[in-house]
């Protein structure tokens, strides 16, 4: 395996919702963090959101002014793409979801960054093999899924593409976990990966609950956050299933099974609420009616009890690494 601790400057190509977050990860592991974005304005403000971004955790006392003054020195803003490829030894793209766009972003990329530089991608559930095709050096290619918000949520998504050479591979996981970070190994190039997929299908099940007026939007996410949900960053669902008994599984997805959405589309409610533009916060409106101060409310709250509850288990995680 190539030796992570020659691996010093990281590159962040995009300022964005996540960008800026992912740059803080490694600024505050004390890596150099190099990040670009073709939008000034984006870029202008990278600084202040990462600034911002530690209240909750000096509120929490889980850093203090200076962690966030020695973070916020570690990240420097690129003036071009060139200038931005010329350093670091990894650059972790995290621009917008469109697989034709990022083609041309690394083929850019490749046009400036020496043949040794490793290339991540942060999508969350593009193929990772078809964005390759715009690569001459694919075995230097991977995907890095981060979770928003990536400074808080530990897991990342190491995802192997068809031609990701293997030694690659496991150095950027090691990376991931001298960075801070829980890494996952996605060993096969699948769409969604592994937790979009799981995601996506309590995701569907819910919308068609809701859909059928089976429950209010309410009671939906109530049954989720107060029953199996609560015990999800302790045990997983493998795990429960052993508990269980895999004998009580079997019998129950027996019978269970059949009654399921299963449908290979989005759901005719979701499709409705997109079309009359109820997108969700950014409209005001989605499965609920959105302010400004309730959105502010439940991020803060949703920090705030997240980085409490990955303080308590994040070092139950690491002995389990061990």
């Amino acid at each position: 395996m190539m030796n992570i601790n020659e691996i010093n400057h990281i590159g962040v190509l995009g300022a964005g919702l996540m960008g800026h977050g992912i740059a803080q990860v490694f600024a505050r592991a004390g890596f150099n963090v190099s990040i670009f974005d073709a939008d000034a304005a984006a870029l202008a403000k990278v600084k202040d959101r990462v600034a911002a971004n530690f209240d909750v955790f000096i509120r929490l006392n889980l850093a203090g002014a200076q962690d966030r003054e020695n973070c916020l020195a570690n990240i420097t803003a690129a003036q071009d793409m060139q200038n931005f490829c010329n350093g670091p030894q990894l650059i972790i793209e995290a621009i917008s979801e469109n697989i034709s766009v990022k083609k041309t972003v690394y083929a850019e990329i490749e046009k400036h960054a020496p043949p040794d530089t490793i290339l991540t991608s942060n999508t969350s559930a593009l193929s990772i093999t078809e964005i390759s095709e715009a690569l001459k050096f694919k075995t230097r290619f991977l995907g890095t899924h981060f979770w928003n918000p990536p400074h808080i949520i530990p897991c990342v998504e190491i995802i192997k593409g068809a031609s990701t050479d293997d030694e690659i591979f496991e150095t950027v996981y090691a990376l991931m976990e001298k960075a801070g970070k829980v890494p996952v190994r996605v060993l096969k190039d699948i769409p969604g990966f592994l937790g979009n997929r799981l995601q996506h299908a309590m995701m569907r099940e819910a919308i068609s609950l809701r859909e059928n007026n089976i429950a209010s939007a309410e009671d939906i996410d109530k049954v989720v956050k107060y029953s199996f949900g609560i015990r999800l960053p302790f045990i997983g669902p493998l795990e429960t299933a052993d508990l269980a008994g895999l004998d009580l599984l079997q019998n129950i997805q027996q019978y269970l099974f059949p009654y399921l959405e299963s449908s290979a589309e989005p759901s005719p409610l979701l499709t409705a609420l997109v079309a009359r533009r109820a997108t969700g916060v950014k409209a005001g409106e989605g499965f609920y009616n959105w302010t400004p101060e309730k959105i502010g409310d439940m991020i803060q709250k949703r920090d705030t009890v997240l980085l409490r509850i990955i303080n308590e288990i994040i070092g139950d995680v690491k002995s389990d690494q061990r």
